[in-house]
């Protein structure tokens, strides 16, 4: 049974249609029908039937489509674990974004060298779409990028970012039990936005106050907008991995309320199906470990990220 020809019917079923399958595939369209077309044969089956202007599964192709996933998961880890030796030699590509790569590479990276010290390092920065496509164009082997969904890509949670209101040492904010999210109406607000959907949720909360903010300053670029907080030019919701620095040493303080609490950027690790599981475990390790006391422990000893 041709691999190629499974992953044809896979792409097809995730994506909805014969075309987007083809764009992910990098194939025409009648290549990727072509390849249904003989794993039908090969089935003696029809996969998917018409209904109006929809190509949709047949109950033959719902009863193999199980099957077939599991041929493509056990043929990947085969083939990753036959090319596990080769790939933990020589360059590791990692494309991530440029908040990756600002506060989570220079912490990563030293226990990273030690793990894996014959490896070189090669790190490629952009948005999550662009790096998405270079893991599956194979120009870069890990991408470390806003949650993304794909059928050729393995993704998988590296990790969760709180969003929290960020103040100023010495403002009134802080260890105020009392304080309401209305009060935000009464500050000047730097308002970072790095476009991710999460901030929309933000967004939904600023609409809900009787007083809306007062946005004097808006910016995509999160050191300006946490040094702007420093220099007292206004309060600013920020991601926790970005101000985790300062917050140890007691110039930025972090001030929750119950309509901000479950409010999160999510950073996945995203790889071709298969490949690079050991490292992928390695980095969810770390992961984890990333917001834990031990973190702000050694920024505050050794003074960097």
């Amino acid at each position: 049974m041709n691999i190629e020809n499974l992953e044809a019917f896979i792409y097809v079923i995730h994506l909805g249609s014969f075309n987007r399958a083809a764009e992910a595939l990098f194939l025409s369209q009648p290549s990727v029908t072509a390849r249904i077309q003989a794993l039908e044969r090969e089935l003696d089956c029809r996969l998917f039937d018409r209904v109006g202007k929809q190509t949709v599964l047949s109950e033959e192709g719902k009863r193999f489509l199980p099957y077939a996933q599991q041929i493509i998961q056990t043929y990947q880890k085969g083939k990753q674990h036959v090319q596990q030796n080769r790939r933990l030699t020589g360059e590791l590509r990692i494309g991530c974004t440029v908040s990756v790569a600002n506060y989570i590479v220079p912490e990563l990276l030293p226990q990273f060298k030690a793990k894996y010290p014959q490896l070189r390092f090669r790190f490629i920065t952009g948005v999550t779409d662009e790096l998405a496509d270079k893991v599956l164009n194979r120009e870069v082997d890990i991408g470390l990028v806003r949650n993304v969904a794909h059928p050729g890509l393995n993704s998988v949670k590296f990790f969760e970012d709180p969003i929290r209101l960020h103040v100023y040492a010495g403002h009134p904010f802080i260890g105020n039990k009392e304080l309401s999210i209305e009060a935000i109406g009464d500050q000047p607000l730097v308002f970072f936005e790095c476009g991710s959907l999460d901030w929309q949720r933000i967004h939904r909360i600023f609409e809900s106050l009787r007083q809306p903010p007062n946005v004097e300053i808006q910016t995509d670029n999160s050191e300006m907008a946490k040094k702007l907080v420093m220099q007292r030019a206004g309060i600013c919701f920020l991601p926790t991995v970005c101000v985790r620095r300062e917050v140890a040493e007691g110039k930025l303080f972090a001030v929750d309320f119950p309509e901000t609490a479950d409010i999160s950027m999510q950073t996945n690790i995203v790889t071709q199906q298969g490949e690079h599981e050991e490292i992928v475990q390695y980095l969810q390790q770390f992961g984890r470990e990333l917001f834990s006391p031990v973190f702000p422990a050694k920024i505050r000893r050794e003074g960097r990220y």
